[in-house]
């Protein structure tokens, strides 16, 4: 069925000809169909590439890093998955329907953690911690010389780090979901003669499912996509593994076939969180005024201070001594450093734009033909924030590289030889992967800032003779320019502090806080890198503010992260 043209009619004659086939198919339709495409560009090029491996480099992978990588991957998602689910769910419960000493500061506080990257409290720890560190030291002074502790550079330290950062996810979600049932289930369930516990356990838990296993997704999307923390401690994963395949062996060959073998955890992985979530939806009514269970004795203050060492361990503790090593090191705050900041800001800004941009357009792309095929592609196009920097970087340089040197070999008869880099190792490559991996940020930004604008709308303006192009500039845009605002603020936040992608693809001489941060902490000066640190901390505090504000103090009940509603749907 045809579908009508959406604006002024197209000219005449050949424009008219050549616009036939996307006046046919419909112009978001198209849209939508050509950012899906983008995102998959890139992993079919990633698996393709066992089609063409390169076997020497491969065989010796398979030899010595390949059973050491499976397995520490399935001991980093089994060990991150079980800490967030007991600190995420276990605050979640207390902070949502108990009642406590402190409870109102750390509704709100417990969030403070997901502004400290995992990176960045991984060598906080490894330098507080390891046995030169002033931990050990000062225990040794105090009470032995001979005490040691375990290593803090080990499979349970580098759990318990990535736990730290990464249960807010779990924590946000689930505690929207207790407080979402309401007081009528628990009574029923206290007048079936179940308690506290049985309560928690048989109907609380149960019923929260989707939100937990949604919670839990994103913090294990986030483990796989690690590298920075995972270099600090020395563990071998698949990010690691691409990393030294590609600058190590010099292989993109190896390093995409690593990235396929990644690609299939995380498929594996959404497909768990899937059948865990089973026919379920997030239940957003409001369940009724809720009755906190009140908490006495040494129980109230065992919960304050499980809350209280929490974020004393994943955001206080961290920042303070980033501070503190900071302000050590403040000869490195040169031109050299201002140099990284205006790098860090311009990758942001840059990249915030062009994704709210696009995001704008596809969220009106959804409601302007809001067909099967639109909405599939749409739902596509946001699959990028599940897989990691890593893996979008190795199918991105594939892609451009087999498009340089095609292009290079038509122009060399013309202009002689171009080097072999025209798209390989630019900002445009960068970017492009930025856009690709945090499209579902912006997106469900901008499409929750959408649902205040009613179709009826749109269709008015259109009755008047204006086109689509100016109904986004004229009234969308002004609408949701807060929205908008929001969306940018999230994507280049998120952008400044994204690692893997910017250490693969950046161009030559092209730095920023996360690399430099990565240069310091390989060499194991974490003093020196702390002055970066608390900047990106600084400056990821800004869409934690904005989760306060907006999912715990001014809707309780009904936000959650735009990550987990691109997962959920």
């Amino acid at each position: 069925m045809s579908v009508a043209w959406s604006g002024n009619a197209p000219p005449r004659g050949l424009t008219a000809s050549l616009l036939d086939p996307l006046r046919r198919v419909g112009f978001w339709r198209f849209f939508a169909v050509c950012m899906g495409a983008l995102l998959f560009i890139p992993i079919a090029v990633t698996l393709a590439s066992w089609f063409n491996p390169d076997m020497e480099v491969w065989r010796h992978v398979q030899e010595t890093l390949l059973a050491e990588i499976l397995t520490n991957t399935l001991l980093l998602v089994f060990g991150v998955g079980s800490g967030v689910l007991f600190i995420g769910v276990g605050l979640a419960w207390l902070t949502a329907r108990c009642d406590f000493p402190g409870r109102n500061i750390f509704d709100w506080a417990l969030i403070l953690p997901l502004a400290v990257p995992t990176y960045v409290l991984a060598f906080v720890f490894v330098g507080l911690f390891e046995y030169a560190g002033p931990v050990q030291g000062f225990l040794r002074e105090t009470i032995s010389s001979d005490l040691r502790l375990p290593s803090i550079r080990s499979t349970p330290g580098l759990i318990l780090v990535m736990s730290l950062v990464l249960y807010p996810y779990v924590y946000m979600l689930s505690r929207a979901a207790f407080l979402s049932q309401g007081t009528a289930p628990i009574e029923a369930a206290r007048v079936q003669g179940l308690g506290a516990w049985g309560s928690f356990f048989r109907v609380a838990l149960p019923m929260a499912r989707p939100a937990i296993a949604a919670g839990t997704a994103l913090a294990l999307m986030e483990t796989l996509a690690d590298f920075g923390a995972v270099s600090v401690f020395n563990f071998e994963t698949f990010t690691t593994a691409i990393y030294r395949a590609w600058f190590g062996y010099y292989s993109l060959a190896a390093a995409g076939q690593l990235a396929a073998l990644l690609l299939l955890f995380i498929l594996l992985g959404l497909t768990a969180e899937k059948m865990a979530r089973g026919r379920a939806r997030f239940d957003q009514r409001q369940g009724g005024e809720i009755t906190r269970i009140q908490l006495h004795g040494w129980r109230a203050w065992a919960a304050t201070g499980f809350a209280f060492t929490v974020l004393f361990l994943g955001f206080l503790l961290p920042v303070l001594q980033l501070m503190i090593w900071g302000w050590g090191y403040l000869a490195d705050f040169n031109e050299r450093y201002l140099e990284l900041v205006v790098n860090t800001l311009t990758l942001g800004a840059v990249s915030a734009v062009v994704t709210v941009s696009i995001a704008l357009m596809l969220a009106y792309a959804r409601r302007a033909q809001p067909d099967f095929i639109t909405r599939r592609a749409v739902g596509a196009s946001t699959l990028g924030y599940a897989l990691p920097g890593s893996v979008l970087a190795v199918g991105i340089m594939i892609v451009f590289t087999w498009l340089d040197h095609r292009v290079a070999d038509l122009l060399e008869p013309l202009v002689g030889d171009l080097g072999g880099q025209l798209l390989t190792g630019s900002v445009f490559a960068l970017v492009l992967a930025y856009v690709m991996r945090f499209m579902a940020v912006a997106f469900g930004a901008v499409d929750s800032a959408l649902e205040q604008i009613r179709p009826s709308l749109r269709e008015a303006a259109r009755s008047l003779g204006a086109r689509d192009s100016e109904i986004i500039r004229r009234i969308y845009i002004p609408v949701l320019r807060p929205g908008l605002i929001t969306a940018a603020l999230l994507v280049g936040v998120d952008v400044m502090k994204e690692m893997p992608a910017t250490l693969l693809l950046r161009p030559f001489g092209w730095d920023t806080l996360a690399v430099r941060i990565f240069e310091f902490t390989v060499e194991g000066q974490w003093e020196r890198a702390a002055l970066p640190a608390v900047t990106l901390v600084a400056v990821g505090l800004i869409p934690v503010i904005f989760l306060v504000n907006r999912t715990v103090r001014k809707h309780p009940r009904n936000q959650k992260p735009a990550a987990a509603e691109a997962l959920q749907n």
